[in-house]
């Protein structure tokens, strides 16, 4: 986990959303933003839709950090640790923590300079039964059972989501049991994490929140917040009519 992000009063969290179906007379254009080794792995995708979408997913996450920094696009470097979540290059800067999250044609990105933060998108899909069992801890899977049967699938996914945005916050990627921590299903509340295994950390340090996204799916945010207040801002829904003009 990253100590390098500075204190602050309150934690400002900057959201952003875009569809990852850009027209496709975009996608040229979004193509020369990124790296090399980011147009190797376009082309490793066998359909061409999934090939779009990671091209506009990247291109999109280049220009707003790149707005942010005030640097070109395609000149930002990333990192990555041991569990292969990107960070900056300290060439970039360093106290810029981001996390990027996309699922069907929907991508979500949020970014903070006071905390180190991560993210989760989900589509509401049908899923299979007793999945819940391989992923929530006990007492997850307990509180899903005792909701009401329309309730479940709504449920499911605050759940997913939310424990996908903690372990992505967290940096070591799937290396936290998934069964030392417990999140609230519950679709609003003070303390959507519920339970921390001491040696995963302290759960007052943590902060967990509902994200408004598109109907049809769910989204989480969790953010390493050491008891400060957290602040979200939702930014415009970036147009690529307007050749993303909205990026500001």
């Amino acid at each position: 986990m990253r100590s390098d992000v500075q204190p602050a009063a309150s934690i400002e969290v900057d959201v952003w959303t875009w569809s990852l179906d850009a027209p496709l007379a975009d996608c040229s254009g979004l193509y020369q933003v990124l790296s090399d080794d980011e147009r190797v792995r376009a082309e490793r995708f066998l359909r061409d839709v999934d090939r779009r979408r990671y091209i506009v997913g990247r291109a999109a996450l280049r220009r707003i950090l790149g707005a942010y920094l005030g640097i070109d696009a395609k000149s930002i470097c990333f990192v990555y640790n041991s569990w292969s979540k990107p960070e900056l290059d300290l060439l970039n800067d360093a106290k810029l923590s981001f996390n990027l999250s996309h699922s069907a044609a929907e991508a979500i990105l949020a970014v903070s300079a006071h905390a180190v933060i991560g993210v989760d998108i989900e589509e509401i899909r049908p899923i299979e039964d007793d999945v819940e069992r391989h992923f929530f801890s006990s007492a997850e899977c307990h509180s899903l059972a005792a909701l009401p049967q329309s309730e479940r699938i709504g449920g499911f996914y605050r759940c997913w989501t939310r424990k996908e945005a903690f372990v992505k916050a967290h940096g070591a990627g799937l290396s936290v049991p998934l069964d030392s921590f417990d999140v609230c299903l519950a679709e609003k509340g003070r303390r959507l994490l519920k339970r921390l295994d001491p040696h995963i950390g302290l759960l007052t340090d943590w902060t967990l929140l509902n994200l408004d996204v598109a109907d049809g799916f769910c989204g989480a945010l969790a953010i390493h917040s050491k008891g400060r207040n957290v602040e979200i801002r939702y930014r415009s829904r970036l147009d690529w009519s307007a050749n993303m003009a909205s990026i500001t």
